[in-house]
């Protein structure tokens, strides 16, 4: 589940970010609608759920998703043109993986991320 204070908005970011689609698309967030589930479009893989909350984030979350990628800088460029900031200048760099931490439009973390090419051959 993902936290957010403007369902139509966090639907419409994680959507785009994730290739999903958002069950339930209102016309306008009116605020009396709580959840909204996101659904891969071919109908494989998980659901997401998105839950209105009054509350502001207020510190670093506790659990956050990694979107492996094959092009750090090209994802990174494609999510925040849907909206998200950047939150690391330079990619963070581990054991050959890099990564760039980012916030959504409700200041979720999450982190885009290169595997070591190791990860792609299966080797």
């Amino acid at each position: 589940m993902v936290d957010c204070r403007d369902l139509d908005r966090a639907a419409r970011f994680w959507a785009d970010v994730l290739g999903y689609t958002a069950e339930g698309e209102a016309a306008g967030d009116t605020g009396g609608e709580v959840y909204r589930s996101l659904y891969p479009v071919d109908g494989r893989g998980i659901e997401i759920l998105l839950q209105r909350t009054a509350d502001a984030k207020a510190s670093k979350n506790r659990l956050h998703l990694d979107l492996r990628t094959r092009n750090l800088e090209a994802e990174v460029g494609r999510v925040t043109a849907l909206g998200a900031t950047r939150l690391t200048d330079d990619p963070v760099r581990e054991e050959g993986w890099a990564w760039h931490v980012l916030a959504d439009p409700d200041g979720n973390e999450f982190c885009v991320v290169l595997p070591p090419d190791v990860y792609w051959t299966g080797q």
